[in-house]
C-alpha cells in the first residue's frame, strides 16, 4: 500500500468517510475532522509509518508539519519517511 493510500486510509477512518470520498485536495475540514481528530490522525499515521510527526498539538499552527490538506499531509510524511532512511 503506498503512503498516500495509507494516508487516506487513516483520514477516512477519523471522519468516518469512505476512503473514495478522501481526494488529495480535500481539506480536515471539508471531512470534518475536529483537533481531536487531527491529533488521533497523526498518531495513526506516525503507529503506520513508525516516524514522529513534528505536530503540535496544543499550538497547530505552531507546527513544522503542514496539514491545510490531504495532499500536504501525504507530502510532509513522504518527506520525513525519507529523512528518516
Amino acid at each position: 500500500m503506498s503512503v498516500k493510500d495509507k494516508v487516506i486510509e487513516i483520514i477516512a477512518e477519523q471522519a468516518v468517510l469512505d476512503p473514495s470520498d478522501v481526494t488529495m485536495d480535500s481539506t480536515l475540514e471539508d471531512l470534518g475532522i475536529d483537533s481531536l481528530g487531527l491529533v488521533e490522525s497523526i498518531f495513526a499515521i506516525e503507529e503506520a509509518f513508525d516516524i514522529s510527526v513534528p505536530f503540535n498539538a496544543n499550538d497547530p499552527s505552531d507546527s513544522d508539519f503542514d496539514i491545510s490538506s490531504v495532499a500536504s499531509i501525504v507530502a510532509g510524511i513522504d518527506k520525513l519517511i525519507a529523512d528518516q532512511s
